[in-house]
C-alpha cells in the first residue's frame, strides 16, 4: 500500500522506472495534503480567543470544515491506491489474448473499461479537490492569522490535485472510442481547471490580505 510507505520509500517508488505509482498517485496525494494543510489551519484556531468570540455560525463552518478536512484528507488517499489499481487493471487487459476474434472483442471491451476506470478515480480526485476549497477558504478567511501561508499553500495543491487529475483524465480519454462520452467528459475537464482556478485565486487574495 503507497499510504503505508515512508516518504523516502514513496519518492524512490515514484522515481523508478515502474509506470505506477506516477502523475495520478501523486495528483490524489496533493488533494490529501491539501486536506492535511486546511486542518492544521483549524487545528491552530479552534480555542483560541479569536475563535472563541467568533459568532456561533462561523465557529460552527470552522469545526464543520476541520471534520469535512479530515475526512477528505483519508479519501483521498483511499483514491491514491485506486488510481494505481485502475492502471494496472488496465495494463491486464492489454495482456489479454487476441489471437482469435472472440478473444480480440473480449480484450478490446476489457481495454474500452479500463480506460473509462482510469478516468473515473482521477476524475473524482479532481471533483473532490474541488470540494476542498470551500473549507480552505474558510480557514482561509476565518483561521489563526499565524497560518495564512499554510492556506494558501493548501489552495495551491488543491489546484494541482485537480490539474494534475485532468492531465491523466486527457491522456486516457484520447483512448476512448464512445466520442459522445468522450465529449463530455472533456467538456468537464475544462469546467473543473476553470472553477478550481476561480476558488484558488479567491483563496490566495484572502490570504495575502492576512500577510
Amino acid at each position: 500500500m503507497l499510504r503505508d510507505l515512508t516518504i523516502q520509500d514513496f519518492t524512490t517508488e515514484l522515481a523508478s522506472k515502474s509506470p505506477a505509482p506516477g502523475g495520478g498517485s501523486v495528483a490524489a496525494l496533493s488533494g490529501s495534503l491539501a486536506s492535511a494543510l486546511a486542518c492544521m489551519v483549524f487545528n491552530l484556531t479552534v480555542g483560541r480567543k479569536d475563535y472563541n468570540e467568533y459568532p456561533e455560525h462561523t465557529r460552527d463552518s470552522i469545526d464543520s470544515g476541520l471534520s469535512h478536512a479530515g475526512t477528505l484528507k483519508d479519501e483521498f488517499l483511499d483514491l491514491m491506491e485506486k488510481d494505481v489499481e485502475a492502471f494496472m487493471e488496465l495494463m491486464d487487459a492489454f495482456k489479454l489474448p487476441k489471437a482469435e476474434e472472440a478473444e480480440a472483442i473480449y480484450r478490446s471491451g476489457k481495454i474500452q473499461e479500463g480506460y473509462r476506470k482510469a478516468i473515473e478515480i482521477p476524475l473524482e480526485v479532481a471533483e473532490s479537490a474541488l470540494g476542498i476549497f470551500e473549507h480552505i477558504e474558510t480557514a482561509a478567511r476565518w483561521g489563526n492569522k499565524n497560518a495564512a501561508s499554510d492556506a494558501g499553500v493548501a489552495a495551491l495543491m488543491a489546484q494541482s490535485a485537480i490539474e494534475g487529475a485532468i492531465l491523466n483524465v486527457r491522456i486516457n480519454l484520447s483512448s476512448v472510442k464512445d466520442e459522445e462520452y468522450k465529449a463530455g467528459i472533456a467538456d468537464k475537464c475544462v469546467k473543473l481547471v476553470a472553477q478550481g482556478q476561480k476558488k484558488k485565486d479567491e483563496v490566495m487574495a484572502l490570504v495575502n490580505e492576512n500577510i
